[in-house]
């Protein structure tokens, strides 16, 4: 059995299922509701952004998790 936490919030998740209950982004696991905060923010930042590239992407959401992590929330 295989025992997952969030690297954001900490808690542990039950049942873990890549892709389903918890996600992978870079090197940091990621449970369901902070995957769904972070890609709310996401979200709001990427429509504003012109010209969008897939490099200023990766580092938006690396930054992103990173401060995240400080924080113990997005």
């Amino acid at each position: 059995m295989q025992n997952v936490s969030c690297d954001i919030c900490k808690k542990k998740v039950d049942n873990p299922m890549t892709g389903r209950s918890f996600f992978y982004y870079a090197e940091h696991s990621v449970c369901e509701s902070c995957k769904d905060n972070l890609e709310l923010q996401v979200k709001s930042a990427v429509r504003t952004k012109d010209p969008y590239s897939f490099d200023w992407y990766s580092k938006f959401i690396g930054d992103s998790i990173t401060k995240a992590i400080q924080k113990g929330k997005i």
